[in-house]
């Protein structure tokens, strides 16, 4: 899978899905000072890396303390947050537009 990363962000074709977070692993390597990169982006990938694994973390434990039922009623209303977080960011910068 990193080899097939590696060679889609070379050909760098849009809207072409790979899985994200060998992608962000793959970028995080391809883009580091061995890989001949500057390493411009690593502290944003780190940390998205992390939020992957304690989010893993996080739903792993309460599957096994609580049962998939509450886990899947506390994964979607964190989903339904971020999307209504997005779409409140995105109304705000279409206000910030200048209209005319």
């Amino acid at each position: 899978m990193g080899v097939r990363n590696s060679t889609i962000r070379r050909l760098a074709v849009p809207d072409l899905t790979t899985t994200v977070l060998t992608m962000t692993l793959t970028g995080l390597a391809a883009d580091s000072s061995l890989g001949g990169g500057d390493n411009a982006q690593a502290p944003r990938r780190v940390a998205a890396v992390a939020a992957m694994l304690l989010g893993g973390f996080a739903g792993a434990a309460a599957f096994l303390h609580a049962g998939a039922g509450p886990t899947l009623v506390i994964g979607s209303v964190a989903v339904l947050a971020a999307g209504a977080l997005f779409w409140a960011a995105k109304q705000s910068r279409r206000l910030d537009q200048p209209t005319g």
